[in-house]
């Protein structure tokens, strides 16, 4: 009976201990993903900021039309970037996450996390 108490025990400590290591690791990617998200906004904002100067500065509506389109294109590909990179964030974060949990998981039949990549 105490070799079971002591069993149990153990699980229950390296359960904690998995979900502490996988609660750092999670918030250690939420913390990337804010820095991103941060860091695109103030880019974005500043090159918006460019823009609007040059475009009033244009000596004709032509000449803003053509810096306004420019800036469109360029935004919507930063965009498509910035969201793909965000995939990858969230996918590298789910695995991290769920390292700590993935030895006793695979005690009870669950297969590992892979990503599609």
């Amino acid at each position: 009976m105490i070799k079971s108490f002591e069993e149990f025990q153990n699980l229950g400590k390296d359960g904690m201990e998995a979900y502490v290591a996988s609660a750092n690791a999670f918030t250690k990617g939420l913390q990337a993903m804010a820095q991103e998200a941060a860091d695109f906004s103030r880019k974005s904002f500043e090159k918006s900021s460019q823009v609007f100067e040059r475009a009033s500065a244009a000596k004709s509506l032509d000449k803003a039309m053509e810096l306004q389109q420019a800036y469109a294109k360029e935004a919507y590909e930063a965009f498509l970037a910035q969201a793909a990179k965000f995939g990858e964030l969230y996918v590298s974060t789910a695995q991290e996450a769920y390292k700590p949990f993935e030895a006793s998981l695979q005690a009870f039949g669950v297969k590992p996390f892979k990503s599609a990549a």
